[in-house]
């Protein structure tokens, strides 16, 4: 039987849990979670700014 190349496994989902321990992670795996954070973050602000939007449009609306 013939060992399995690495990219051959399923790859798991990166997640990271706020206030989680970080000694134990890699400078990679502590990289992919900035990383996954930086798009999160960018995520965030663009569901901000949507919703800051359409309440300014409503504002304008119903201005008197």
């Amino acid at each position: 039987m013939a060992i399995a190349d690495e990219d051959d496994r399923p790859k798991r989902k990166i997640s990271h849990d706020i206030g989680q321990e970080l000694a134990l992670l890699s400078v990679a795996e502590l990289e992919e979670r900035i990383a996954l954070l930086r798009e999160e973050i960018v995520r965030l602000e663009e569901a901000r700014d949507r919703k800051q939007a359409s309440r300014s449009a409503a504002d304008q609306f119903f201005k008197r």
